[in-house]
């Protein structure tokens, strides 16, 4: 039972990093790069039935809803035209996780599958990271710190461990990490050139 009680409390966490964000954007507040979320929205679903496949279980679950939530900010952001800066790379991104998404779709190896998706989900990143270091202060870090330890409950949620069931959210986790530091480094960066123009 224990498992399933980790799996809701990842699920409470989903909802909690989540239902803020999807606010901040509806206020204009924060602007989510497009490409991003819809990268990640397509990798963590299709990872989601793959985790469900190797009987993930509960901690699949987590991943199932935040997929689910991921896909709706990513149209939110499509509809809001939220981050309209789309250079030559961002689309050098994008391509490179198609070509992953039909690498994956070739291969019935759930293993082989998951480590595309998580490859492609680590691409998803890269537009946000780029925007972020440009305009940290554009990004929400609360959200992804929240992510953080949802990604590692998930893993403890899990009923059956394998390279397929954690390799995605131990990496997403990592993921995550990177660019809470990035941001708060440039946000820092940013407010000293700040201080030294103003002095």
């Amino acid at each position: 039972m224990y498992k399933e009680y980790l799996g809701a409390i990842g699920i409470c966490l989903t909802f909690l990093a989540y239902i803020p964000y999807i606010r901040s954007i509806l206020k204009n507040e924060i602007k989510p790069h497009v490409f991003s979320w819809g990268i990640w929205g397509v990798t963590t679903l299709i990872v989601f039935f793959a985790q469900l496949s190797d009987n993930g279980g509960a901690g699949a679950w987590v991943i199932g809803v935040s997929g689910t939530l991921v896909t709706a900010i990513a149209f939110l952001a499509y509809f809001k035209k939220s981050d309209s800066s789309i250079t030559k790379i961002d689309w050098v991104f994008l391509f490179i996780a198609i070509v992953s998404l039909f690498a994956w779709y070739f291969s019935s190896n759930a293993l082989i599958a998951v480590i595309i998706l998580t490859f492609m989900n680590v691409v998803g990143f890269a537009p946000t990271i780029r925007k972020s270091y440009s305009q940290p202060f554009s990004e929400g870090i609360s959200f992804f710190m929240i992510l953080v330890p949802r990604n590692l409950i998930s893993i403890a949620a899990l009923e059956h461990y394998s390279v397929t069931t954690v390799f995605f959210p131990a990496i997403t986790a990592l993921a995550c990490l990177t660019l809470i530091s990035l941001v708060i480094y440039r946000r820092k960066t940013l407010k000293y050139k700040c201080i030294q123009t103003v002095a």
